[in-house]
C-alpha cells in the first residue's frame, strides 16, 4: 500500500455509480469523460468489458465516487448470459445507475433498457439516462427516449465532451441525499471527550499498520474534535488509571472483549469496532436479532460464515476456527459450516440456520443492507462477528449500552418479547 493510498477515501465510503448499457454504447468512453482521463479501456470491438470493473476517482462537486463499468446488457451466448448476470448483480452495490444509450439506436428498440430499468426499480436504484454519441447522430432526440423509458435522458458525447457538465449536474440532483455513510461514533461523543481504542497486536494484525476500521474510527474521533488514545489490551488498565478524566467510551477489537470488559470500570461505555461498523455499514438491530437466534441452533444445523473480502488466514483464525468452535459449544454438538468470501454470497441461503457476517469494512452500506435483505428474504437471521462474540461471552448488553434502540431490543428479548429474533427487518430499525 502506498502512502498516497493511505490518504484516499476507502472504496466502501464512496458514492457507487453503476454504468450500464448495450455493447459499444460508449460506457467506458463515458467513464473516461467523467474522470477527464483515460481510466477505462475503450475499443470499437463490442464486448471489450467482460466483467464489472471498479474505478475510484473524484468527480467534483460530487466528491469521491466509484464508477462501475459493466458488460453489455445485450451480450450474447452462454458466456454473455453469465456476464449479464454479473452485470445486473451490480445493482446491489449501486447508489444510482447511469444507463448509456447509443444515439444511433432506434427509440423503439428498447427492450433491454426497459428490463434493466424495471430491475433497478425493484431494488430502489435511481436511473439517469445518457444519449451518447450525439456528435455522430446530431438528429437523435433525447426527449423521445425520455418519453419511452420514463427516465431523465441527457444528450451527450463522451468524445467531444458535449453535455458532460450537464450530466454531472443531473448526477448531483439524482444522488441520494443521504448517500454519505453516517458517522462511526461522532453522535456518541462531544468535543473534548477522550475515546480509548484497544488494538491488539497479534498474528492477525497487518505488519506496520492498523486495519481500516481502526484508522477510520480514529479519523472520525478527530473529525468530531475529540481525542483518541490507542493502547494494546495489556496496557488498558494502566492507561485508564493514568487519565485525569475518565473516557467517554472504550472501543475494543472483538477478540479482546472479555479482558477489556474486565479491565474497564462499569461506569464507562464499552463497545467494539465490529459493533460500531454493524451500525455504520448495516442495521445493528437486525444483527442483534441474529444474535438472539443463536440460542435456537441445534446439532446438525448448517451455518454460513460470510466475509466481504479475502485475507491471509492465521492460526486460530476468527472466522474459520474460533467462531465455529464457540458455536459448536453453544449448540451442544457438531454444526455444518460453509464459508464464502468476496463480492457474492451463495445463492441458496435458505439452507442455513444462521449467517455470521464479518464487519463489512470493505463494502459499502448499500451492499451490506442488500445482503441483509437477501438473508431476510430467505428467512435466515444474520449476526456479525462483533455482536456474536459479545453475545457468546455474555457481555452483549454492556457492548450495546451506547445504542438505546438495539439495547431495548435485547432487553425485550430477555423479558420474553422475542418475535424480533425471527423477523429480522420486521422489528429492526436503522440502528441509529
Amino acid at each position: 500500500m502506498t502512502v498516497g493510498s493511505l490518504n484516499e477515501t476507502p472504496r466502501g465510503s464512496r458514492l457507487h455509480i453503476a454504468i450500464f448499457g448495450r455493447r459499444n454504447a460508449g460506457k467506458s468512453s463515458l467513464i473516461n469523460a467523467l474522470a477527464n482521463q483515460e481510466v477505462a479501456i475503450v475499443s470499437s470491438v463490442p464486448g471489450t468489458t467482460t466483467d464489472p470493473v471498479y474505478k475510484t476517482m473524484e468527480i467534483l462537486p460530487l466528491g469521491p465516487v466509484v464508477l462501475i463499468d459493466t458488460a453489455g446488457i445485450d451480450d450474447v451466448g452462454e458466456l454473455g448470459g453469465l456476464r449479464i448476470k454479473k452485470t445486473t448483480a451490480v445493482l446491489a452495490k449501486a447508489d444510482f445507475m447511469i444507463l448509456v444509450i447509443d444515439a444511433g439506436q432506434a427509440p423503439v428498440e428498447i427492450d433491454y433498457e426497459l428490463e434493466l430499468i424495471r430491475k433497478a426499480g425493484e431494488q430502489g436504484v435511481p436511473v439517469l439516462g445518457v444519449l451518447n454519441k450525439i456528435d455522430l447522430y446530431p438528429e437523435a432526440q433525447a426527449a423521445e427516449f425520455e418519453r419511452l423509458l420514463g427516465i431523465r435522458v441527457v444528450p451527450a458525447s463522451a468524445v467531444s465532451r458535449q453535455g458532460i457538465e450537464q450530466l454531472v449536474q443531473e448526477m448531483i440532483r439524482l444522488a441520494p441525499k443521504d448517500w454519505a455513510l453516517p458517522t462511526i461514533l461522532g453522535d456518541l461523543i462531544n468535543p473534548g471527550d477522550t475515546v480509548v481504542l484497544v488494538v491488539p497486536i497479534d498474528k492477525a494484525a497487518p505488519k506496520g499498520r492498523l486495519i481500516l476500521p481502526q484508522v477510520q474510527t480514529i479519523r472520525d474521533i478527530l473529525d468530531n474534535n475529540a481525542m483518541a488514545l490507542v493502547v494494546k489490551e495489556s496496557e488498558l488498565k494502566a492507561a485508564l488509571a493514568g487519565l485525569v478524566r475518565k473516557p467517554k467510551l472504550v472501543v475494543t477489537d472483538s477478540q479482546a472483549f472479555s479482558k477489556v470488559d474486565a479491565d474497564t470500570p462499569g461506569d464507562i461505555m464499552l463497545t467494539s469496532f465490529s459493533i460500531l461498523f454493524a451500525r455504520y455499514k448495516g442495521d445493528l438491530e437486525a444483527l442483534v436479532a441474529g444474535a438472539l437466534a443463536v440460542d435456537s441452533l441445534n446439532p446438525g444445523d448448517r451455518v454460513l460464515i460470510a466475509e466481504a473480502c479475502t485475507h491471509h488466514r492465521v492460526e486460530d483464525d476468527i472466522g474459520t476456527v474460533k467462531i465455529p468452535r464457540w458455536l459448536r459449544r453453544k449448540a451442544g454438538g457438531e454444526l455444518h459450516f460453509d464459508w464464502s468470501s468476496g463480492i457474492e454470497m451463495p445463492s441458496e441461503l435458505g439452507q442455513y440456520k444462521l449467517i455470521v457476517h464479518c464487519g463489512a469494512c470493505m463494502i459499502n452500506r448499500k451492499e451490506m443492507l442488500h445482503r441483509l435483505m437477501q438473508a431476510a428474504g430467505a428467512g435466515v437471521p444474520v449476526v456479525n462477528y462483533g455482536v456474536l462474540i459479545a453475545s457468546l461471552h455474555g457481555i452483549l448488553r454492556r457492548a450495546l449500552s451506547p445504542f438505546p434502540g438495539a439495547l431495548r431490543l435485547l432487553e425485550q428479548s430477555k423479558a420474553g418479547v422475542n418475535e424480533c429474533a425471527q423477523g429480522l427487518f420486521g422489528c429492526a430499525g436503522t440502528g441509529r
